[in-house]
């Protein structure tokens, strides 16, 4: 069964007062099905209850849009992240060496301490090494180029599991065990042409 989206909210001076449906309901299916449920467990567990957010319940309404009518889902996803991490006051640093503030060099390679920000260093690979053109790319989310997109990939599950403080994400668990499940079948379809192994 899709998961269905369609909320208006309804804010008063800053507090959330409430959310109800409005106009049909969106049906997400497949790959946006999850994406959607990774996108609720971010808003829940990056939230505190309680807290009204009308910001936030506005770009995830944006993304749920996105999710549904977009074909370029990663990138729906990671434009959401950097607007989640920009209201709740995480908005990696993307412009600028966190230790000297010297403006980002494209030339240049920085580690990106999330503590912190990019610090730029003299090694060119790393998990947490992007050059300094791939992060000024990230900070205006041109998503459209591969390398931009995997790259904010990279930066924003790092910095995104730091401030989940250690809860786990399922939806990504599931995305995971889904991808290797599906390479196992793969495999095995390559070393055999009597069907489904499954």
């Amino acid at each position: 069964m899709p998961l269905q989206f369609s909320w208006v909210i309804r804010s008063d001076l800053g507090t959330l007062t409430g959310a109800e449906m409005h106009d049909r309901p969106i049906a997400l299916t497949g790959d946006a099905l999850l994406a959607g449920y990774y996108v609720n467990e971010l808003v829940l567990y990056l939230l505190h209850r309680h807290d009204p957010q009308p910001e936030i319940f506005a770009a995830y309404g944006h993304a749920i849009q996105g999710l549904a009518n977009r074909a370029d889902l990663a990138a729906c996803l990671r434009e959401f992240e950097m607007s989640l991490l920009r209201i709740l006051g995480y908005a990696p640093i993307l412009d600028h060496d966190a230790r000297t503030l010297e403006a980002l060099q494209d030339e240049e390679f920085y580690e990106y301490l999330v503590e912190q920000g990019p610090v730029q260093v003299t090694r060119r690979d790393g998990p947490a090494t992007y050059s300094g053109a791939l992060l000024r790319a990230i900070g205006r989310q041109d998503f459209s180029d591969p390398e931009v997109l995997q790259g904010a990939s990279r930066l924003l599950r790092d910095i995104i599991a730091y401030h989940l403080g250690g809860k786990q994400l399922k939806s990504r668990k599931v995305l995971l065990e889904l991808r290797r499940s599906m390479r196992i079948r793969d495999n095995a379809t390559d070393r055999s042409e009597t069907g489904n192994p499954l």
